[in-house]
C-alpha cells in the first residue's frame, strides 16, 4: 500500500507540472500528456494514475471548472495557474474516484499546494476542496 501512495503522490507532482505546462504554453492537455512523459523521469510514478486524471480532468474540464467556482467564491481564472492545477486534480478525484477518501484527497492537494504554490494557497485549496467534499460525498462525512 506504501509504495501505491508513493507512486501516487509523484503522479501528483506531474500532475500539477503537466497541468501548468499545459496552461503556460496554452495547449490542450491531451497534447501534454505523451511529451511530459517523454521530458520525465517517470519511473516510479503510477503512470495509469497519472494518465488517468490528466485525461479525466481534460474531459470533464468545464464541468470542473464550475464546481471550484461554485464552492471558491471567486473566478477560477483569478486563482494563479499551479491552484487552478491543483484544483482540477482534486476536484476530479473527489468526483471520480472514489476509491480515494477525501481526507486523503484534500490532504495531497494541501501538500502539493505548500510544496508548488504561494505561501497561503494552501489554505484556500483546503477550503475549497473541504467544501466540495462535503457536496459530492456527504456519505463519507457522515461517517467521520
Amino acid at each position: 500500500m506504501a509504495k501505491l501512495s508513493s507512486a501516487r503522490n509523484k503522479s501528483r507532482r506531474f500532475l500539477v507540472q503537466a497541468l501548468y505546462q499545459a496552461q503556460m504554453a496554452e495547449v490542450e492537455l491531451s497534447e501534454v500528456v505523451s511529451l511530459f512523459e517523454q521530458d520525465h523521469n517517470m519511473k516510479r510514478a503510477d503512470l495509469v494514475f497519472f494518465r488517468e486524471v490528466l485525461e479525466g480532468i481534460s474531459d470533464n474540464y468545464d464541468s470542473l471548472v464550475s464546481g471550484i467556482e461554485e464552492i471558491g467564491h471567486r473566478s477560477f481564472s483569478e486563482s494563479d495557474p499551479i491552484e487552478r492545477g491543483i484544483l482540477l486534480i482534486g476536484s476530479f478525484e473527489l468526483n471520480y474516484k472514489g476509491d480515494i477518501p477525501y481526507k486523503v484527497i484534500i490532504n495531497e492537494c494541501v501538500e502539493l499546494a505548500k510544496y508548488f504554490g504561494a505561501s497561503e494557497s494552501f489554505k484556500y485549496i483546503n477550503s475549497v476542496l473541504d467544501s466540495l467534499s462535503k457536496t459530492l460525498r456527504p456519505g463519507e462525512h457522515a461517517i467521520n
